[in-house]
Formats: C-alpha cells, sequence, structure tokens
C-alpha cells in the first residue's frame, strides 16, 4: 500500500486538498523530470521526430485505461481547457439553451455564461435537490427543466463545491434520445471512480490526470466522439491544422509546449496499478465517511447525501466566517482543507488521498470541534 513517503507533500502540513491539485508521487514524479531532461538534450528531435511516436504511445495507453478509441482522445492541460474547447465550439444560435445543473465549478460557470453572452442562447441552471435522494429524481429533475430549444446539457461526473457523484450515463442516454448534446466535467472522476466513456456515452468528456491519477500538473484529456470531431475547434490554430489534418492533429500539435506531463500518465497508471488502487479508493472512502458521519452527528446537521460520494466529501459545518475558520485550521492546526459556503450552508471540502490517514481525520475533527464549538 502506499504511504506518506510515497508523495512530495510537506511534513508539516495535514493535507486534504487533493481535489484541488492533486499530488504526485516520487517515482512518478521522477519519470516525468527524467522527460523534461530529454526534451532539453535535444529539443528537435524530440519535439520534430520523436514526439508524434511518443505522444501515440501515450494517447494508446490512456484509450485504454478510458475504454475508448485512442482516435478520439487528445491531451489538454487541464480539464478547464478541454471544456473550453468544446463549449466554445458549439453552434449556438440567440435563444439556444444550455442546461446545467448549480453544483458546478466556477471556471465552468463563467465559460458557460462568457459563451451565452457572446452567442446569446441562455444559461439554465437546474436546482438539484439536498440532500441528493436518488439518481432517478436528479434526473427527472434535470430534464424537467430540458426544452425543446435546449441545445446541450453540460454537468459535472463529481461536483466540485458538493462532492456529489451524478449519473452521467442516464443523462447522457436520455439526452441522446431527445437529440440534445452532451458534454462532461469529468475533472474529479479519473482515479476516483472506474471511468469506462464507451458506457458513459457523452459526446464530449474532459477530465484530469493531475488531481486522483496523481501525475503531473499539466495532463488531462479531452474525449470526442467520432461523428462529432469537426465540430470542435482547436482553441490555437497551428502547424497541425491543414486541409485533411485529423482532429488529433488539429487538436494537439499546438506550438511548442513542454509534453513531459502527457508522456508521464502511463507512469502514473502503472503506478495506481502496482498499488492496488481499487482497494486504496474504497478504504479513503471509508476514512471521507467517517470524516461525516463524526462531524454531521456532532453538529447535528444532515450530510448532503449518504453515500454519493467517493474520496471527496463536502461537509456541512454550522454558520461561521469560512475565510477565517480556513485560514485558521492551516495557522493553528497545520491542516491544509477547503471551507466555504454553498447554498447559504457552510462546509468542509474532505479530500481523503492514499497519504491520508486515521489520525488525521481525529486531527480534523478536533480542531474544528476548538474552532467553532
Amino acid at each position: 500500500m502506499p504511504t506518506r513517503e510515497d508523495f512530495l507533500i510537506r511534513d508539516d502540513v495535514i493535507f486534504f486538498n487533493h481535489g484541488s491539485f492533486g499530488a504526485c508521487p516520487k517515482p512518478v514524479f521522477e519519470r516525468y523530470q527524467a522527460w523534461q531532461l530529454e526534451l532539453e538534450r535535444q529539443p528537435v528531435d524530440f519535439l520534430l521526430r520523436r514526439r508524434p511516436e511518443l505522444m501515440g504511445q501515450a494517447r494508446g495507453r490512456i484509450a485504454d485505461y478510458l475504454n475508448a478509441p485512442a482516435r478520439e482522445i487528445v491531451f489538454v492541460a487541464n480539464a478547464t481547457t478541454g471544456l473550453s474547447r468544446a463549449v466554445r465550439s458549439l453552434p449556438l444560435q440567440p435563444g439556444d439553451e444550455i442546461l446545467t445543473t448549480d453544483h458546478e465549478y466556477g471556471a465552468v460557470n463563467r465559460l458557460l455564461d462568457f459563451v451565452a453572452g457572446r452567442t446569446g442562447a441562455h444559461v439554465v441552471r437546474s436546482r438539484v435537490r439536498l440532500p441528493y435522494t436518488s439518481d432517478e429524481v436528479f434526473v427527472d429533475d434535470l430534464f424537467a427543466d430540458a426544452t425543446g430549444k435546449t441545445h446541450a446539457i453540460i454537468i459535472s461526473h463529481i461536483t466540485s463545491p458538493t462532492s456529489l457523484i451524478f449519473p452521467v450515463a442516464q443523462v447522457c442516454q436520455r439526452a441522446r434520445e431527445r437529440g440534445i448534446l452532451t458534454i462532461i466535467d469529468g475533472a474529479h472522476a479519473p482515479g476516483q471512480l472506474p471511468l469506462d466513456l464507451a458506457a458513459v456515452g457523452a459526446d464530449m468528456y474532459s477530465g484530469n490526470f493531475h488531481k486522483w491519477v496523481c501525475a503531473p500538473k499539466g495532463s488531462g484529456f479531452l474525449h470526442v466522439r467520432s461523428e462529432r470531431h469537426r465540430l470542435v475547434d482547436p482553441l490555437v490554430i497551428s502547424h497541425g491544422y491543414y486541409r485533411g489534418s485529423s482532429f488529433i492533429e488539429r487538436n494537439e500539435w499546438l506550438g511548442t509546449q513542454d509534453i513531459a506531463a502527457f508522456l508521464t500518465v502511463p507512469a502514473a497508471l502503472d503506478y495506481l496499478a502496482a498499488h492496488n488502487w481499487p482497494v486504496v479508493t474504497a478504504e479513503c472512502h471509508q476514512l471521507a465517511a467517517l470524516a461525516q458521519t463524526l462531524l454531521c452527528q456532532h453538529y447535528r446537521l444532515k450530510p448532503l447525501s449518504e453515500n454519493q460520494f467517493s474520496q471527496m466529501v463536502t461537509i456541512p459545518l454550522p454558520d461561521c466566517d469560512v475565510d477565517c475558520l480556513r485560514q485558521r485550521l492551516l495557522d493553528e492546526y497545520r491542516i491544509e482543507a477547503p471551507v466555504g459556503r454553498f447554498a447559504g450552508q457552510c462546509g468542509i471540502r474532505v479530500s481523503v488521498a492514499a497519504y491520508n490517514r486515521l489520525d488525521e481525520i481525529e486531527r480534523l475533527f478536533d480542531a474544528l470541534q476548538r474552532l467553532i464549538g
């Protein structure tokens, strides 16, 4: 099993914020640096001659991991970049509607508002019932807000503010029956959930490797079904864009860039496989569930869901100054965790990664008791 010594996280911090930027294991980071050295020793050979084959090998490996054809996947720096590429390519007209939820990531909300402002489309944010009751209720509520003008549905697989797992396969199936395009924000899904893109069935899906797959920062992917390839425009026009160029060429060769993070993703997948990651994920989930139970029982608050989360859980807290609490947790207890307010409720998002332990959950519980009673 992996230990804290496998990671580069500082010893003087209890790190419960893996969900923001992830953390890279030492052997994976070493492979990343090795790729960077190869690049710097002969940049022309590396980027002009070897790049297509190296990227193709890495792409093939992640295609197997995601259960999707390699020709449908391109590397991107992060999920936000992939989603921007997808959403800004939509042929929206004035009056068209983009259906989403009120639980989406802040950057994606800004992206949707930006695109709507440029095209005259409208963003419809479906309200998700809390506590979360069932997938059936969620899907029915979402499609109750769909109309004949709904052009696309854009939702998270695992939400950032509330850590809830949405039933994206059910959503994509119903959307396909109604002729509605689907784009899934999978920033938190790879590494937390067994991810089968064929089973999900989205038209477009963008996710990160640098979070829960523990790859280096700057490694993510965009998957686009073959019949949607002509719809997606690259954000940057470079040498890969020419008459007859493939989806991969148009969207991946965007000028000079450090591709070391992309090439290191297979090493991260090797690390997960060597450490029996499904067992690690299950153990982390149990610690996350324990944190929710301890805090919700202590403060007599209802959880956002009983079990609709994986390794990351957002736990309600009594009313408090969230900025002050976040800073005091770090300054006085050396605990790094995001504290915020959602739908009028204060809460803390606890990400339990392979390097977290039971005693750290107990120390978080003790710190919160002392700080907010």
